[in-house]
């Protein structure tokens, strides 16, 4: 990587005094460290990004402005959260006059599906309070032109796109796309996904919100599986290609024997598989829990699932149904069956509304969203990194998908919770 890879796209000098009044504004050359940890003189200077916030001068006259929001993929706890904190900070604290709410994500955009509603302040004053998006949402990606036509036809010059990796690759596609034809058009991105996979973002709105919810689920199997001789609680999360939400939530927990993540190959067979680990767990203390994401044990399932789906990723064949049939029948040929009690909770925990830790982050994302959005910031991400909110550009992002590193703390404090490798 180098430093070009970390400059945010401007659409060109800002001439407009803020109207919000602040006694410190944000400059461009604030900086926020990429790696918090360096030794002094050793290596070239420590990278950073772009450090968010209000800047003193802005490059659209809010008065003349006009926005639009948009909601894509996957549902996550936080949507309502993130459109009612935009819609303050454009109308109340910028002047913005109109603000749009694009129907059923990007497709509203196209101008082939519902068209957009116009937000107010009656109508988004307790959706914090709902789960799910008032804007509804869909997956798939449409084309940048078309979309851009129809933001221009609209008169929108402030777009938002609340999404996870494939949304914000299309916000990267339109907002090239837009840079390209000279359209004046910013494109920011907000961080949603429970999988809490996005590159370079510390923390994705939605994932400790799910996190909580997963971990009830979990006390629930703990409960089942000790009622019960030699019971099994076996626990399906989402988590397509990073283990985050199944390492959390067992940290959370405290009840899982086993957690089982994409980044860390699974053993079935064998004294060292997962098999006979279970076997020694159940003879010795006769429950045992285990919690799978979704994209564990690739190449375990050899049937099932094939193609891709709206949104372009593979289909997975289903781990949670394979281990819970696989578990049931290796015990019975040992004359040792076992109480399975199968949880596949994924739909739900991602339906809830916001906790107070995800409104927290919601407010602050919308908030520096609208700024950098103001201020011609495009092509952009507003991250959570080290702490603070910066802008990441969005072919960095979309660039290096995050993943839970098994070398990391979170990873070593579920091998310590479970104790899955002593068994």
């Amino acid at each position: 990587m180098s430093d070009d890879d970390f400059v945010v796209a401007s659409l060109g000098k800002r001439t407009f005094p803020s109207p919000l009044g602040l006694r410190r504004y944000v400059p461009d050359e604030a900086r926020a460290l990429i790696d918090s940890d360096f030794l002094e003189g050793e290596g070239p200077h420590p990278q950073s990004f772009e450090m968010a916030g209000a800047r003193e001068q802005i490059y659209f006259d809010p008065s003349k402005s006009k926005a639009a929001i948009v909601t894509c993929g996957g549902l996550c706890p936080g949507l309502n959260n993130v459109i009612r904190g935009l819609y303050y900070a454009l109308s109340d604290n910028y002047g913005v006059p109109e603000v749009l709410g694009v129907r059923n994500g990007y497709l509203g955009l196209t101008g082939r599906g519902e068209a957009p509603i116009r937000l107010t302040a009656e109508m988004v004053a307790s959706i914090h309070h709902q789960g799910g998006s008032i804007l509804g949402t869909s997956r798939g990606p449409q084309d940048p032109g078309e979309m851009l036509d129809y933001l221009s036809s609209l008169g929108v010059n402030l777009l938002f796109t609340i999404g996870g990796d494939g949304t914000q690759r299309g916000s990267h596609a339109l907002a090239k796309e837009a840079l390209k034809r000279g359209t004046q058009l910013s494109v920011v991105g907000i961080p949603k996904t429970i999988d809490n996979d996005i590159g370079y973002c510390f923390m994705t709105f939605g994932f400790m919100s799910a996190v909580s919810e997963a971990e009830r689920v979990i006390d629930r199997a703990h409960v089942e599986a000790k009622s019960v001789s030699r019971g099994v609680g076996l626990v399906k999360l989402m988590g397509r290609h990073s283990g985050f939400i199944a390492a959390a939530s067992t940290i959370d927990s405290g009840e899982v024997n086993f957690t089982l993540i994409p980044e860390e190959p699974t053993e079935l067979e064998g004294d060292s598989g997962l098999l006979a680990k279970l076997e020694r767990r159940l003879d010795l203390r006769d429950h045992a829990v285990i919690v799978v994401a979704e994209g564990a044990g690739e190449g375990l399932v050899t049937h099932g699932a094939t193609g891709l789906d709206a949104s372009g990723n593979a289909r997975l064949a289903d781990i949670g149904l394979f281990l819970r049939d696989r578990i049931c029948s290796h015990f019975e040929k040992l004359g040792k069956r076992v109480g399975m009690k199968y949880f596949d909770p994924s739909y739900y925990i991602r339906s809830v509304q916001a906790n107070a830790f995800d409104s927290l982050l919601t407010e602050r994302f919308s908030r520096h969203a609208a700024n950098a959005a103001l201020a011609g910031k495009t092509d952009v991400l507003v991250g959570y990194w080290n702490g603070r909110i910066v802008h990441v550009p969005l072919a960095t992002s979309i660039a290096h998908p995050r993943t839970l590193s098994t070398d990391s703390e979170m990873w070593a404090a579920v091998r310590a919770i479970t104790g899955q490798e002593k068994w």
